[in-house]
């Protein structure tokens, strides 16, 4: 590798960078939520709604996040709805991982005793609050292990944008390498890449080790 020349293309597929981390963080603070409610649902009595739910996670889990991308922006138009790069990026990202996360948080929920419910109603808790309180404090130490691996996919999949020509990271070293037939911009977004996986494990150890006391 040459400096002046690494130099020279860093700054470039680093404005990658901004893109990858927007859509990484409007992902991870819409799909979380939106996947915890979703689980509850999925628990809840109601059953045209465990039926609406589970269709819905069978078809986001079931297909390419690749296919959803490309629906969203080529095939929404053909139904009226049109979605710029960006949009059609956030809106599927958002939806597929909400599905992953709906399934994480259920079996989460699920793997909590049932004594934990039947002591919460005892002492004259509302499902909110017996929830709020005491099941999903308990449900996180069991979650974020399986969380932790789907953001480290998350911050992987953003390299997909690519292919709706978003100026994320793979996508500016793709354009550099096409210009100067010189793959050195690959090995730089790599290094970028496992930078961002190396943060993601520290945080969820980190996160672990904080809910650590419930095991105890």
């Amino acid at each position: 590798m040459e400096l002046d020349y690494t130099i020279s293309i860093l700054g470039f597929i680093l404005q990658g960078t901004g893109v990858t981390l927007k859509v990484y963080v409007i992902t991870l603070v819409f799909s979380i939520p939106l996947g915890i409610l979703c689980a509850l649902g999925k628990l809840s009595s109601f059953k045209p709604l465990n039926w609406f739910l589970g269709a819905y996670t069978w078809l986001f889990r079931g297909t390419p996040l690749l296919l959803q991308l490309f629906f969203a922006y080529y095939g929404l138009p053909a139904l009226g709805l049109e979605l710029d790069r960006m949009s059609a990026a956030y809106v599927t990202f958002v939806i597929n991982y909400a599905a992953y996360f709906t399934e994480i948080f259920r079996g989460g929920i699920q793997s909590i005793d049932s004594g934990q419910y039947e002591a919460a109603k005892a002492l004259g808790m509302t499902y909110a609050q017996t929830m709020r309180r005491i099941i999903l404090p308990q449900a996180t130490k069991v979650v974020l292990p399986p969380m932790g691996n789907e953001a480290i996919n998350l911050i992987k999949d953003t390299a997909l944008c690519a292919a709706l020509s978003v100026p994320e990271i793979l996508r500016n070293a793709k354009v550099t390498v096409a210009r100067d037939f010189n793959v050195e911009a690959y090995i730089i977004a790599a290094l970028i890449y496992l930078v961002f996986t190396f943060i993601i494990i520290r945080v969820f150890r980190a996160l672990e080790k904080k809910y650590s006391y419930y095991s105890n």
